[in-house]
């Protein structure tokens, strides 16, 4: 048999039965009328299947007191499930155990009444007289607020006292819990009836849930977040969406996670608009959802409901605005136009003007964050609001039905423009905050801009501006994007400039291909402009991206069509000294091949050196006539790449390195910046190639550093990887190439010959250590990101071959190294020449190759003043030898050139008691022992 249901009144009404009341003294008791307690005894009378009265009596009396009916809390039953938010479940019911009175506060859709229910089911057994849920949205005059609570609790009015005195003797001695919902509407009553029902009712506790605050003392504010989207797809918003997208039959698998977690974050994690997206996940499916969340208003909506506040995001909102005083709405409807969050100054600039006052404007937004419109954030800088995306998506509409949307954008324009100025002056330790906590609305303001005719000059100049913030905030991609942007804005000689720093910034990109395109716009740009010689030299830059950048290329432009763009410039340089100095390197990058270029096929005999050397040296001498540092280094870079070519190594590191002190008195715009992270690669690289590891190391150690290379650990870290590898440096190798390799992923494995050489050098380390796997793996990575032959020929044959003499097999390093330096001269000539033809005689000599003492003086003639291919050679030679002392002052000499590597193998190859040092040494880098023949 089914346990009778016992209403809260009914239970009310059996107790004092148990205590044999009549049936007035029980109407009085509970201040009603003598009629309703016939009702409910009748109504008890039948559900309990008792004859009579006295038997009801009894049966209340003999209830045990845990058996006693308590009366279920009066709440009503939600139809879809409660997700997530725990943490605030736990906090708001220890709030609620705490404080009398307690305001569970947040923008419409928040998802405030549910908490608030999930919460009262939570605590009603700790409530002995019961829970009851006051809904007052349907209550417009604040004087009612007491007679909608007394409705709920079941009390009517009493002879002689009016219905809120009626409530308040009823719970006088009452533990209860009142949750009383969308208080927002009827603050005014809310307030002044919640201080008289706590002040005469002590053990009565109020759960309120309001947009705004009832700004009464005693009330403890909890503030109700959005869902969190913390944990991406394990995030309470996504677990939301999944849940209410099941229920319409369509659920998203995890395929689809990723874009669902795009969606709750667009959506601020706001409980109804995730469940309205969440119901048109069906018909509209992932990516019609993403799009239609640009007009969210429209989109985010539903069917017909009970409450038609929660039909749409829409609904909601005009029931917040509708609560707001006029002038409250224009504020909220001007302060949409900020993106990010705002100080009042700001606002002030942008919305105060009539009709209202400037002044007044600060306390405006405090009425609208009372009223969860919004968002209070603190900040180093002090106080900003913010209006999340819905709200301010509904601000702007509602700014275009009060047609001020051009004056306020105008206003906001100008704010941008000005803070545009200021961000200008880079310093401070605190420029990256304010500029992050501006560029949003900078880049708002540009859109609006852009399209305004009347405006475009001013679009023009703050998309220069964003530009060079955005450049010096390490952006790049946005930087040439606004650069591009600037000059599809200005006339085509001012357009011409802007394209021309577009390029810089896909040069510090490493984007060939944009920026050989860019340097063509600004030469049509300039041509349009009636400029010829800067058109030329526009054509001369494309030119010799082309060659000097060869490896950034996904599409190598046609030899014939940059040859054409080298005589072209040369027509229209006129003389000019700048432009004679861009043909000239332009002519030794493409007609000479200064820098080795993927389509250069100049096969460099001793004459064609030196052509190329000579032509190298022109351009840089035209362009120090004409004054310009970047231009000097770009020469400087021809240079050294033509010395490479006459192999002479330490002139071109010297080379390199002249350029890092030119670039330093030149101003920091994005060609010298790309300029000088260039020039200290390239410094890094020659010094390598000359023996200097410790020098090569700090060059690659500022490279390292470089902020613009912060997201590019790849090319930040290449040739610090290759200068510790060649010093023995394991540890370090293996904790850098992990940087190298996340980057070089996310990149989408770039190609270029450093970072082949930098994979090959933490590759040889593994050798060295005798990890066979590891290597294995990263000789894979070479192969993807150098051409097979660079590998094949040049680095690859050098750190094979220092991993095979690690490994005792020389005859195989032998072979690796068979081909004579002349027949691989365009592989090893640039940095690999002295470490190939020194390991090239060591192999000889550990081989017994007939040859071995021919290779050590050939050696010795092109490494001198090479510490560490010096002493390497001297190592062979003293081996071949059986010098022991020579053996050991090679070791010195590989200490005190900063290679700990070769010090440890020379104590190895010694022998005897010097053998076991050498091992050690060897563990202490973190290599395996070295074999000895």
């Amino acid at each position: 048999m089914s346990t009778p249901v016992i209403s809260a009144r009914e239970a009310e009404v059996l107790a004092l039965l148990g205590e044999h009341l009549s049936n007035a003294e029980i109407a009085a008791r509970l201040f009603i009328s003598v009629r309703t307690v016939e009702s409910h005894v009748s109504s008890l009378l039948r559900k309990l299947e008792v004859p009579d009265r006295r038997a009801l009596s009894r049966h209340a009396a003999e209830r045990a007191p845990a058996e006693q009916a308590r009366p279920a809390p009066a709440l009503p039953a939600p139809l879809t499930s409660f997700i997530g938010r725990a943490r605030e479940r736990g906090e708001l019911a220890e709030a609620v155990r705490a404080h009398r009175l307690v305001a569970a506060v947040g923008p419409g859709g928040v998802g405030k009444t549910r908490l608030a229910l999930a919460v009262a089911a939570d605590v009603a057994a700790e409530f002995a007289d019961g829970v009851w849920f006051i809904d007052l949205v349907s209550v417009t005059d604040p004087e009612r607020v007491g007679a909608a609570v007394a409705a709920a609790a079941g009390v009517g009015e009493q002879p002689g006292l009016g219905i809120d005195d009626a409530l308040l003797a009823a719970l006088a001695d009452r533990q209860a819990l009142l949750v009383l919902d969308n208080c927002e509407q009827v603050r005014d009553g809310v307030a002044p009836f919640l201080e008289r029902l706590l002040t005469s009712c002590p053990r009565v506790r109020v759960l309120a849930t309001s947009r705004a605050r009832l700004m009464v003392p005693f009330e403890r504010i909890f503030p109700v977040p959005p869902l969190s989207r913390a944990g991406g797809d394990e995030s309470e918003a996504v677990a939301l969406f999944m849940d209410r997208a099941a229920a319409v039959g369509w659920p998203p698998g995890p395929a689809v996670s990723e874009g669902v977690v795009s969606i709750c974050e667009r959506l601020d994690g706001m409980a109804l608009a995730i469940e309205l997206a969440a119901a048109r996940w069906s018909t509209l499916g992932l990516d019609g959802l993403a799009d239609g969340l640009a007009d969210q208003l429209r989109i985010l909506t539903g069917g017909a409901r009970a409450d038609d506040r929660h039909r749409s995001v829409r609904a909601v909102l005009d029931w917040s605005h509708d609560l707001l005083e006029p002038r409250d709405q224009a504020l909220l409807h001007r302060v949409a136009v900020f993106v990010a969050p705002f100080t009042a100054a700001a606002a002030a600039e942008v919305a105060g003007f009539a009709p209202l006052d400037p002044g007044a404007v600060a306390d405006g937004l405090g009425r609208l964050a009372e009223q969860s419109l919004l968002t209070v954030v603190p900040s180093a800088s002090g106080t900003r609001y913010q209006a999340l995306e819905t709200i301010r998506q509904y601000g702007t509409e509602r700014l275009a039905d009060a047609r001020e949307p051009d004056t306020v954008r105008s206003r906001h324009l100008d704010w941008c423009l000005a803070g545009a100025t200021a961000l200008g002056d880079a310093s401070g330790a605190d420029w990256r905050a304010r500029f992050d906590a501006l560029a949003d609305d900078l880049r708002a303001a540009l859109t609006w801009a852009a399209d305004q005719p009347r405006r475009r000059a001013d679009a023009h100049r703050l998309a220069l501006s964003l530009a060079e913030l955005a450049f010096t905030r390490n952006l790049l991609g946005e930087a040439q994007e606004r650069y591009e942007q600037a000059a599809r804005l200005a006339d085509d000689a001012t357009g011409a400039v802007a394209l021309r720093h577009a390029a810089a910034v896909a040069g510090c990109r490493r984007l060939g291909d944009d920026m050989f395109r860019l340097h063509r716009a600004a030469a049509d740009a300039a041509r349009r402009a009636g400029d010829g010689v800067g058109a030329g030299r526009d054509l001369a830059a494309a030119a010799t991206v082309a060659y000097r950048f060869s490896t950034s290329f996904t599409r190598m432009p046609p030899v014939d069509e940059v040859t054409a763009m080298v005589a072209e410039a040369r027509e229209l340089s006129g003389g000019a000294p700048a432009a004679e100095a861009d043909v000239a390197l332009a002519e030794a990058a493409v007609l000479a091949d200064a820098f080795g270029a993927i389509q250069g096929d100049l096969d460099h005999t001793a004459d064609t050196a030196r052509e190329t050397v000579g032509r190298a040296e022109h351009a840089v001498a035209l362009a120090r006539r004409a004054g310009d540092p970047v231009a000097e280094s770009a020469a400087l870079d021809a240079l050294s790449g033509a010395q490479s070519w006459a192999g002479e190594s330490f002139a071109t590191a010297a080379a390199a390195r002249r350029r890092i002190d030119i670039l330093a008195s030149a101003p920091p715009t994005p060609a010298s910046t790309h300029e000088l992270m260039d020039a200290l690669a390239m410094a890094a690289g020659t010094t390598v190639g000359v023996g200097e590891l410790p020098e090569a190391r700090q060059w690659g150690r500022r490279l390292a550093d470089h902020p613009l290379l912060a997201e590019a650990g790849h090319h930040a870290t290449a040739w610090l990887l290759v200068a510790d590898a060649f010093a023995g440096h394991a540890d370090d190798v293996r904790t850098r190439s992990v940087r190298f390799l996340d980057a070089w992923e996310q990149s989408g494995r770039q190609q270029s010959l450093s970072l082949g050489a930098a994979a090959a050098s933490v590759a040889m380390i593994h050798g060295l250590r005798g990890d066979h796997d590891a290597r294995a793996a990263w000789l894979a990575i070479v192969d993807r990101a150098d051409t097979a032959a660079e590998h094949r020929l040049g680095y690859g044959a050098v750190f094979d071959a220092t991993v095979l003499l690690h490994r005792g097999d020389a005859e195989a390093a032998l072979e690796r190294l068979a081909p004579e330096p002349d027949q691989v001269w365009k592989w090893v000539c640039w940095i690999w020449l002295h470490w190939y033809v020194a390991l090239r005689a060591e192999a000889a000599v550990l081989a017994g190759h007939p040859d071995a003492r021919d290779r050590i003086d050939a050696a010795r003639t092109v490494v001198v003043g090479n510490p560490v291919a010096t002493a390497q050679v001297d190592r062979a030679e003293a081996l071949l030898d059986g010098d022991l002392p020579r053996q050991l002052a090679a070791a010195a000499a590989f200490d005190a050139a900063g290679c700990p590597y070769q010090s440890a193998r020379t104590l190895l190859l010694a022998g005897g008691e010097h053998a076991a040092a050498g091992a050690a040494a060897l563990a202490e880098l973190g290599l395996a022992p070295a074999a000895v023949r």
